[in-house]
């Protein structure tokens, strides 16, 4: 077998490898800087303040911009996809939760089937590589599509065809030379329905969002007060927003996670109005101990709570 069979024979076994573990789709990307036209957007985009709360996401643009940095001798970046559309959903009369916080911290649970992964992959390359699952100053949707994945639409989001966009993304740094997969070309042709249903018009251009209208980021990343713009535009969601998700043609495709690690808690489930009013902080640690809803902190998760009351009640007080 010559070497670039045996590199291909590599490649497919990772993926295999990645599919049997759980995810639901497996890419490959060479590593290399990202595109300048992208950096330079990015750049811009911070400069004009539409990261918002998140500062964070101005720190290491050098590990942005070049993950090589990031895991010295990285050659390939394998990127992984994992499905979180609900089996089931909450009661419509409750306050409302993003999709992605209805089981455990996906975090968590990315890490450790990359970890997994990584174990194949050691065996093979003979380094450890570098796990990253939104953790790490990885441009995750940018490599996502690099890697064949899928692409990026109007709303920013990763959008997988004939899958949706319900995924969580994570990838593994190796220093194997493996064959990529082809990128994928935007799909989104003349749709706006995202921009257009977005309650808050947080989506300025296409795949562009201004965090600081974002109801997602607001309800979430926010430790002060909620702008009345965006309060009043909420609605009866309490922690982030799935509009722009939910409009999207590409979602009626979306089929139900199969990992019971997502699936709606029960105590989510019956988190109505009256248990909200009465949550201690000691409760919320308990209900949202392996929850991502711990990333809104008690204190916003209550503030949030006093805005649906006020929506709920039509405005007022």
């Amino acid at each position: 077998m010559d070497s670039s069979s045996k590199l291909f024979e590599q490649r497919e076994s990772i993926r295999v490898e990645a599919l049997r573990i759980g995810f639901d789709a497996c890419g490959f990307a060479r590593v290399d800087e990202v595109e300048s036209s992208m950096c330079d957007a990015y750049r811009r985009w911070l400069d004009e303040g539409k990261q918002a709360q998140m500062a964070y996401l101005g720190n290491h643009l050098d590990l942005r911009e070049d993950p090589r940095q990031l895991y010295l001798g990285a050659r390939t970046m394998i990127c992984v996809a994992l499905n979180y559309y609900p089996v089931r959903f909450q009661p419509r009369e409750n306050p409302q939760f993003a999709y992605y916080s209805y089981g455990d911290d996906y975090h968590e649970v990315m890490r450790r089937k990359l970890r997994q992964l990584a174990v194949f992959v050691t065996a093979l390359s003979g380094d450890e590589g570098r796990v990253c699952c939104d953790t790490a100053p990885v441009r995750e949707r940018y490599w996502a599509v690099r890697a064949g994945l899928g692409f990026i639409g109007k709303n920013a989001q990763l959008i997988i065809p004939g899958r949706g966009s319900f995924f969580f993304l994570g990838e593994l740094l190796t220093t194997l030379e493996l064959p990529p997969d082809n990128p994928v070309s935007s799909r989104c042709g003349d749709c706006r329905l995202c921009m257009e249903h977005c309650p808050t018009g947080a989506i300025v251009a296409p795949g562009e969002v201004d965090a600081r209208l974002c109801i997602s980021c607001q309800t979430i990343e926010n430790r002060g007060d909620i702008s009345s713009f965006v309060a009043e535009r909420m609605g009866n969601r309490v922690y982030g927003c799935d509009t722009c998700q939910l409009c999207c043609p590409w979602n009626k495709s979306a089929t139900p996670s199969v990992h019971p690690e997502f699936v709606l808690t029960e105590e989510l489930f019956a988190l109505d109005a009256d248990r909200f009013e009465t949550m201690t902080s000691d409760e919320y640690s308990r209900i949202f101990r392996r929850s991502a809803v711990k990333r809104a902190k008690y204190a916003g998760l209550k503030r949030n709570f006093e805005i649906w009351k006020k929506n709920r009640n039509g405005g007022e007080k």
